[in-house]
């Protein structure tokens, strides 16, 4: 009985002992398992985390570069816009340097225009005596021959013509004299033309300074000079005839007429 005693009690430690080696294996695996998962978790945890602060960063990031964008998209469009405006203003400012320089213009072109109106206006409304004086100035213009005027300048009036038979205009002066009577230069110049007018007859025409030019017609002849002569104030030039058809009827004389600028003047007011 004492053997069967010591055996059961060593069966019984032995069993103990298996019973609390195999608790600790399970504890220490237990731990482990904890441990491990504890750590796995941790590890996790610092993941998701680390991976939820580079979305976060990623996302600030973006934003940064939306609102950098906007900025920069902003400045530029501020930047065009405001070139634009320079642009626009600049235009606009050409436009109305353009217009005053066009307007300027156009007062000086205005103010030329009425100061030859004016000239022209004072001109024309200076007396016989003025123009007179002013012509003998320049001109000097004496009577081509001695006799008497038996038909006067007229260029509104109308004068009776014996010849035509009917009243006309007349556009120079008659000065009596007889046939071969010497006819003088009126004022120095060159002998323009020489001709054989079908209605004034023999003509000759004389080119003075200043746009002036002497008419003699009804000429009998002109062997004294020769076209592009010089002739000086009171030199003979010709002598009276009666080869004007127009004027044929009436006695003989000269047919005399000064020019301005290829018109027509009276007479009168340029004789001394």
């Amino acid at each position: 009985m004492a053997r069967d005693y010591r055996k059961n009690r060593f069966r019984n430690r032995d069993k103990g002992i298996n019973k609390l080696f195999i608790g600790s294996i399970i504890l220490v695996a237990a731990t482990i398992f904890i441990m491990s998962y504890v750590l796995l978790g941790k590890k996790t945890l610092h993941q998701a985390k680390v991976s939820d602060l580079k979305i976060r960063e990623n996302s600030n990031a973006k934003v940064l570069n939306v609102i950098s964008n906007d900025n920069q998209t902003s400045v530029v469009s501020s930047s065009i816009g405001k070139n634009i405006n320079e642009m626009q203003n600049q235009m606009i400012t050409n436009e109305e340097e353009t217009e005053k320089i066009a307007i300027n213009t156009s007062k000086i072109e205005s103010k030329t225009i009425e100061e030859r109106e004016e000239k022209k206006n004072e001109e024309n409304g200076k007396t016989s005596e003025q123009i007179e004086e002013n012509v003998l100035q320049t001109t000097g213009f004496i009577k081509p021959v001695e006799g008497p005027v038996i038909k006067d300048f007229s260029d509104n009036n109308l004068v009776y013509s014996n010849t035509l038979d009917e009243w006309t205009t007349h556009l120079g002066l008659d000065f009596s004299a007889e046939k071969t009577s010497i006819v003088k230069a009126t004022a120095s110049g060159v002998v323009k033309s020489i001709k054989n007018d079908p209605r004034y007859g023999l003509t000759l025409v004389l080119e003075h300074d200043n746009g002036y030019e002497s008419m003699y017609a009804n000429l009998l002849s002109t062997e004294f000079v020769e076209v592009g002569e010089k002739v000086e104030q009171g030199q003979t030039i010709a002598t009276v005839g009666n080869t004007a058809t127009f004027e044929i009827a009436d006695e003989t004389h000269l047919h005399f007429e000064i020019l301005k600028d290829s018109k027509n003047i009276d007479p009168n007011l340029y004789l001394k």
